[in-house]
């Protein structure tokens, strides 16, 4: 689960630095999406380990700010549709 969470964390920041040099307003909404995918999947490898006796719960802290940037994100995809 570890190697989960790290990939799907990752994998977020990497997409959205693709999608500053994105050649394209689909190719830019493309990456964007899929950065939103990982944040989705982080919050959930995050939700099994707040529910699981075996790995530590995740500070509160870090659920809130994943929630930010999802919703940033979100923002961000809506926004980039319409333009």
């Amino acid at each position: 689960m570890a190697s989960q969470i790290f990939r799907s964390g990752t994998s977020i920041g990497a997409n959205v630095a693709e999608a500053q040099n994105a050649e394209s307003k689909k190719d830019f909404i493309h990456k964007f999406k899929i950065a939103a995918k990982e944040a989705d999947e982080l919050q959930y490898w995050l939700k099994l380990c707040e529910q699981s006796q075996h790995y530590p719960t995740p500070d509160k802290l870090i659920n809130d700010d994943l929630k930010s940037i999802i919703k940033i994100m979100s923002k961000i995809i809506s926004s980039s549709k319409q333009s």
